[in-house]
């Protein structure tokens, strides 16, 4: 079965959602894991306290959160199994509906993506 990742990325500082949002994603995320679709997730704090290692033309710089550039930053992630891509799509749509119905005056963007078997051929 392939695995997928699932993000959600929106502005950073917007407050708490709503709690029939969280109402509706405990139901959803408690259907998804009984069915065994919903593996792992969580949502994640604000970037005031991340760090980011950056390599860079062979070298290796620590730069510490906040992000006074970032627009968008990634709030939550899934892990999630499917049976095909088409199901997997299906569901990331109806977890974006969710947040569309409960919380309609955020902007989010739900991004799904196929997790690699891997490994790949090594490039060069």
């Amino acid at each position: 079965m392939p695995r997928f990742m699932g993000f959600v990325r929106m502005e950073e500082g917007i407050g708490t959602p709503p709690k029939a949002l969280f109402d509706a994603m405990d139901t959803y995320i408690g259907e998804q894991a009984a069915k065994g679709i919903f593996l792992d997730g969580g949502g994640l704090y604000g970037t005031e306290d991340a760090v980011n290692f950056v390599v860079r033309e062979g070298e290796v710089s620590r730069v510490d959160g906040p992000y006074a550039e970032a627009k968008e930053v990634v709030g939550g992630w899934a892990l999630m199994q499917f049976d095909s891509l088409e199901e997997a799509i299906a569901g990331n749509k109806e977890f974006a509906e969710l947040h569309a119905k409960y919380w309609p005056e955020v902007s989010m963007v739900a991004t799904l993506r196929q997790i690699s078997e891997g490994p790949e051929e090594p490039a060069g």
